[in-house]
This record gives structure tokens, sequence and C-alpha cells, in this order.
């Protein structure tokens, strides 16, 4: 089993859980999150003063995913928040230990 965590542009938040649930995977977690890597931010002017913006709006998704399913799930992610310009965003990916569905008490794949 797999986690993977993407950091995608906000706007493309749909488009990829479309992606992802049109393979079969249903879950997964977004968290609202700043950063930046190459782009470095930019300039916004406000009130005719001009500011730097260092820290970017992004989405951080984390799906945990089964092995057989990994490489679907990756391409997915790249098809879909792909826009072709900087700051598209990066994919992790770990390796799972456990898990487990607090609810029932499933484990290893079945509780994903």
């Amino acid at each position: 089993m797999k986690l993977i965590t993407a950091i995608i542009k906000p706007f493309k938040l749909d488009d990829v859980r479309e992606a992802l649930s049109d393979l079969g995977i249903s879950g997964l977690t977004a968290t609202e999150v700043k950063g930046f890597g190459r782009q470095k931010g930019h300039t916004e002017l406000y009130r005719g003063a001009e500011y730097v913006v260092d820290f970017l709006p992004k989405v951080k998704l984390e799906i945990a995913v089964s092995d057989a399913m990994l490489q679907q799930a990756i391409e997915a992610i790249i098809d879909a928040a792909n826009t072709g310009k900087i700051g598209d965003g990066k994919i992790f990916v770990t390796n799972l230990e456990q898990i487990i569905r607090i609810r029932t008490g499933e484990s290893g794949e079945d509780a994903i």
C-alpha cells in the first residue's frame, strides 16, 4: 500500500478528484496549504504599493492506494493537474505500513 501526497493548484482540485473517482478511488484528504518552489512567489499591486507574495495557495492531497493502483493514480493526477505552467505541483509517494478502518476494525487493503 502507498500514500500519494500531491501538491496542486487549488483550481485543479475538482479535476483531480473526478479523475481519481473515474479510477474507482473514492477516498482522499484535501488540505489548503501555502508554499513555494521554483516559482518563488510573485509581486502584486495593492493601492498603488507593490508587495511580494512569497507563499502561494496550494492544495495538498493525500490518497491511500493499493500497489496495483499506484501508477494509474499517479498518471490520473498528472493528467488532471497539469497546466503546463510553472507551479503545477509535485507528487510524493511513500510506503504505508498499515491502515485500519476505525469503524469496522478492517485493516490492510480492505481498509482503503
